[in-house]
């Protein structure tokens, strides 16, 4: 009776009221969930512009040089702003924060696509009005073929949006790169603060697992997206008279900016209802209280001004760099990251060009094959280094047996490939043929046509033809009367004759990115375990710093101008260069494939010099730094910084 007395003096009515509904944005794994989607539409953006990168660069007549400039710009703000990332911390709002950065990734995907809304619709030979009466491309002897003058017309196509196209692009790749910065860090420092000790570690592999999804993703909503006609919004399905294995075929690369934009806008809604700090999640008697005490700790004993942080950051950064094996493996990290960040930018073009397949399949084989590939590999890796516990001498040993296995699958792949076909006055090289020498061809005609003798030639026109036949839809089924090729040609390329060779190339392509991908949880384990306990953080950080300097961003640009060393045949319009038509297949692939046995060979070199510098570090019996328990970040910060690597 006692306690029911109590009872009554406390709760008057006699009745204790119902437990509130905990709100599910005070909850950890509400976060994880949400946080998981965003990252996955992130990096799908980034693995879309990746495989669109070829059509844009067709759309627009850019070089494979500024292409990749593009490609790589993305990293500008966030190299810039990465710094920012590492002062702020827990300082400031997190969610809030990330929910900025994912909806002005948003903005900028929207901004990718403005360009197709701004300009006029695609041409291509047979809708350029230059070509005057010769609209059909054949070949005609009449002199009023070429009478028109070019210049009234070439005044019309260049529109003030033309002009500023290549801007607005490189805009939005460098607000993407801005908006990326908050999202990754601040999010597993988030996760790091509010999860359970037990769970913290299944919580950001679950994370690290779903967005490895996203650049795969993106290849291949690429892939899906690419089948579409750039201009099937602006016109009708009889008025698209191409295909999707013309060369000239420009995929509708616009439009999965559009849908990525509106999975990023909802994936960030969320954020704008999370509070600065919730309950953690083992324990009910400690809610708040340790990211309060921790964020008090970094505002007394770490309270700095933003000048003296940045004035800092260069002594801390360089004397973090005078450790041999930091420096060693972030080297042999940045000839890697090199290599994929070249090979992800351009290897669907290469695919595309040397085994004559469409834009859409050489995405996928990239989305479907490749990158799943690598993320089991590099998940494999961990597990590996786990179960057979390697210290730092065995995760270096590690990396070097990967590496040294990629050398070998990688190097086979400069023998399989394709020759170039025969291009009649392209390749090879020869003087103007004489058989069409009257028929007045545009020197910019472009729509190849494979003769009856297996020879290309650029366009009808240069194969002499005189007549075309057209199925009940009144698409061109043949050109006749072709004075170069025996009588008649076909409206398509003759390729380059060896697409039986594509399915051992992307099988030894995929078992190379494996192999390869196995080194990247040792590495990154031995920069952890090698480097003072207070520095971790700062290490990891100028480690990606890095990464984005040296590898990132040099890296498609690197590549792109190799490509652009391997063109036979540059297209023109209006007097203009613009993308590469025809390449040498064999340079081609000797150049971008070796390239890339260059940067395999130098990661094996930096690994190597690992191993010795270990080997006289054990002789002298120094005693090396241990983070607890080898596995996890030992602050924050450091695993704000952490998963910056992640991005393709």
């Amino acid at each position: 009776m006692g306690a029911n007395d109590l009872k009554m003096n406390s709760d008057p009515a006699g009745l204790r009221p119902p437990a509130r509904r905990r709100s599910p944005f005070n909850s950890i794994k509400f976060f994880v969930f949400c946080h998981s989607l965003l990252q996955l539409a992130q990096l799908l953006v980034s693995g879309y512009m990746k495989s669109s990168i070829s059509t844009i660069e067709r759309r627009y007549g850019l070089t494979s040089q500024r292409s990749g400039l593009l490609a790589a710009f993305n990293e500008v703000g966030n190299t810039v702003l990465i710094v920012f990332v590492s002062f702020l911390g827990s300082r400031v709002h997190r969610p809030r924060f990330i929910g900025g950065g994912a909806l002005l990734a948003c903005l900028a995907s929207l901004l990718m696509a403005l360009p197709h809304f701004l300009g006029g619709p695609y041409e291509y030979t047979n809708h350029i009005s230059s070509f005057g009466n010769n609209s059909s491309g054949l070949c005609q002897s009449e002199s009023t073929v070429t009478t028109s003058s070019p210049n009234q017309s070439c005044s019309q196509q260049q529109s003030r949006a033309q002009q500023g196209m290549y801007p607005l692009l490189l805009m939005g790749q460098l607000l993407l790169g801005i908006g990326a910065v908050p999202i990754q860090p601040f999010g597993i420092s988030y996760i790091d603060d509010y999860a359970s000790k037990k769970n913290s570690p299944l919580y950001l592999g679950i994370l690290l697992a779903v967005t490895s999804i996203g650049p795969a993703l993106g290849f291949i909503t690429g892939s899906f997206m690419l089948r579409f006609y750039v201009d099937f919004d602006k016109l009708s399905k009889d008025q698209i008279e191409m295909n999707h294995q013309d060369l000239r075929w420009v995929g509708a690369w616009w439009l999965g900016f559009l849908v990525a934009s509106c999975l990023l806008f909802l994936a960030a809604l969320p954020y704008l209802f999370f509070p600065r700090s919730i309950p953690k999640e083992d324990g009910a008697d400690d809610v708040e209280s340790k990211p309060d005490s921790k964020q008090q700790l970094q505002q007394t004993d770490g309270d700095v001004s933003l000048l003296q942080f940045l004035k800092s950051f260069p002594c801390i950064a360089l004397r973090t760099l005078r450790s041999p094996i930091y420096l060693l493996v972030v080297l042999a990290q940045v000839n890697l990251a090199a290599l994929l960040s070249g090979l992800a930018t351009f290897m669907a073009k290469f695919i595309e060009k040397q085994f004559s397949q469409t834009v859409s399949f050489s995405a996928m084989m990239i989305g479907g094959v490749c990158i799943p590939l690598a993320v089991l590999g590099t998940v494999l890796g961990g597990v590996l280094m786990r179960r057979l516990n390697l210290s730092v001498s065995g995760a270096s040993k590690l990396c070097t047996a990967a590496i040294l296995l990629c050398l070998f699958s990688s190097t086979p792949l400069l023998l399989i490939g394709c020759p170039t076909q025969k291009v009649a006055g392209v390749f090879p090289q020869s003087d103007a043929m004489s058989c069409s020498a009257s028929c007045h061809c545009p020197e910019e005609a472009f729509n190849p046509v494979c003769g009856s003798d297996g020879v290309e030639f650029t366009s009808p026109c240069h194969a002499g033809c005189m007549t075309i036949e057209t199925d009940a839809n009144n698409k061109v089924t043949n050109y006749t009367g072709c004075r170069c090729s025996s009588g008649f040609a076909s409206p398509h390329t003759c390729g380059s004759g060896c697409s039986n060779l594509l399915l051992p190339f992307v099988a030894l392509l995929g078992v190379t990115s494996f192999i390869a991908s196995f080194s990247q949880t040792p590495s990154y384990m031995m920069i952890l375990r090698t480097v003072p306990t207070e520095d971790k953080s700062l290490a990891v950080g100028v480690q990606y710093m890095l990464f984005r300097v040296l590898a990132f961003m040099p890296g498609p640009v690197l590549y792109g101008t190799v490509i652009d060393t391997t063109c036979i045949l540059w297209g023109e319009k209006c007097g203009k260069q613009t993308s590469c038509q025809y390449y040498d297949l064999e340079r081609f692939r000797q150049r971008f494939l070796g390239l890339q046995v260059v940067f395999v060979c130098g990661g094996l070199l930096c690994f190597l010099l690992t191993i010795v510098v270990l080997r006289r570090r054990a002789g002298r019996q120094e005693p090396q730094p241990e983070s607890k328990g080898g596995y996890e970040l030992v602050n924050a910060s450091s695993k704000e910084e952490g998963v910056k690597g992640l991005k393709t």
